[in-house]
């Protein structure tokens, strides 16, 4: 933050560093813009400042504005014999804590009495309520063109309903207020209705994209969970643009996540299809989260289990495993051990080549669900063909990773599963074999 030194200039404090080295009290930086967007003018005193600031949130607030302690804008400035300025609640905290000093130039003060910035408050207050006055009336403005546009809705037919859309999409991405003034008017009805099976892809994908920018309440989504709705969104997943496709997994999600939702609705070829499709694209990475967020929650119904392992899910699954971050592992671990809770998703799972090594790599180097996750599916292979698999497995470090599970501070349910698959994969080995399998440098190896 640039250092400003203060000076006495017709009574006033001023600052020293516009850009041109010329010295300005803070009238003349306001009536030459030097501050950015405080022209003068009247201000309502009574607007709340520190509302003003919570609502606007502001990035490109004056540096001079800001708390040099907090780095938060001032409500209340003083300053100190060094000229410096702070907001006073933090300056009395730095007394508190024992310091004479000046936080930014760590002077020790002769004087510890602080003055009332008027000025500097005044400027502040004079910033702020401008910005707050502006984003009021704008507002205002996009709340007004939302309620016009969906009465446009309600008639417009052809291109001039995709061009209304793509105006209210616009809009309720933009601002809070016009999303809440479209729910608040009706207009989740009268966008939902949209929604048909002779819907054009051209207008389904913008009320797909409204629809998943609103705050929906169970009505609503009960709405949208009419058979024919649901597979214009899946249409949409397979066949629209990448963006279309991340909203309409987006919105499946909210739906799945209502109380009351049928587990038929989502067991469709057609959906899985195109959820795979996007955890799939490596040209568009920001698909594989929504994708393998909505792939979560359907895992828990078996017909979707069944049908993940009929297109051939789960190698596709496990092979991304290691491109994956954090967030995305952790979802795709669960899907996984889901699968492991029928024979055919457990069979799958043992027969991909990468099922092993991959998830013995995960143990203890993510987060303890995914160890939790990938211990869970190690298990089942395991138990499932303990000839097979659990040599494979010690080969690739396992028994090392759970000595490590066993000896942290992990869930005990997760330290006596590790226990007992320990034991499981120790049966296929002599004990000075299997000793010399558990050393910690092959698993770093």
């Amino acid at each position: 933050m640039p250092m400003f030194q203060p000076l006495k200039r017709d009574g006033l404090i001023g600052f020293e560093g516009g850009g041109d080295g010329q010295v300005l009290d803070l009238d003349t930086a306001v009536k030459d813009g030097v501050l950015g967007g405080v022209n003068g003018g009247v201000v309502d005193e009574k607007l709340d400042l520190k509302k003003m600031i919570k609502e606007l949130d502001l990035q490109d607030i004056p540096s001079v504005f800001i708390c040099p302690i907090s780095l938060e804008p001032m409500q209340d400035p003083v300053t100190l014999c060094t000229g410096q300025t702070y907001e006073r609640l933090n300056i009395h905290k730095w007394f508190n804590l024992g310091h004479l000093t000046c936080p930014t130039t760590m002077q020790e003060l002769w004087d510890d009495t602080v003055t009332p910035n008027k000025t500097l408050h005044h400027l502040i207050y004079t910033w702020f309520s401008q910005k707050y006055v502006l984003m009021k009336k704008r507002s205002e403005d996009v709340q007004g063109r939302a309620i016009e546009i969906l009465g446009t809705l309600k008639k417009a037919k052809g291109q001039a309903r995709v061009h209304a859309l793509s105006e209210l999409k616009q809009i309720v991405v933009a601002h809070l207020m016009a999303r809440k003034t479209v729910v608040e008017e009706g207009g989740v009805s009268v966008i939902s209705s949209l929604l048909g099976p002779f819907t054009s892809h051209a207008v389904g994908s913008e009320v797909v994209a409204i629809l998943v920018s609103l705050d929906l309440d169970s009505d609503s989504k009960s709405g949208l969970m009419q058979p024919a709705k649901v597979s214009l969104i899946v249409d949409m997943l397979n066949d629209g643009s990448n963006e279309t496709k991340i909203n309409c997994a987006r919105l499946i999600k909210g739906l799945v996540e209502e109380k009351g939702f049928r587990a038929e609705l989502v067991s469709s070829h057609s959906l899985l299809v195109g959820l795979m499709r996007l955890v799939k694209d490596k040209r568009h990475r920001n698909g594989v989260s929504p994708a393998l967020g909505l792939l979560k929650p359907i895992s828990v119904h078996k017909q979707v289990r069944n049908l993940m392992v009929s297109i051939g899910a789960v190698p596709q699954l496990v092979d991304i495993l290691p491109s994956l971050d954090p967030e995305c592992l952790e979802l795709a671990l669960f899907v996984l051990d889901a699968l492991c809770s029928d024979m055919e998703g457990r069979v799958a799972v043992k027969d991909s080549a990468n099922t092993i090594p991959y998830t013995v790599r995960v143990l203890m180097r993510v987060s303890e669900n995914c160890t939790s996750y990938a211990l869970s599916i190690l298990w089942s292979v395991c138990k499932l063909a303990p000839e097979e698999c659990s040599p494979l497995a010690v080969e690739v470090g396992l028994a090392a990773k759970l000595l490590l599970v066993i000896q942290s501070g992990c869930d005990a349910a997760l330290k006596q599963r590790s226990a007992e698959l320990l034991k499981l994969c120790s049966l296929h080995y002599s004990d000075t074999m299997f000793i010399s399998k558990c050393k910690l440098t092959r698993t770093i190896q």
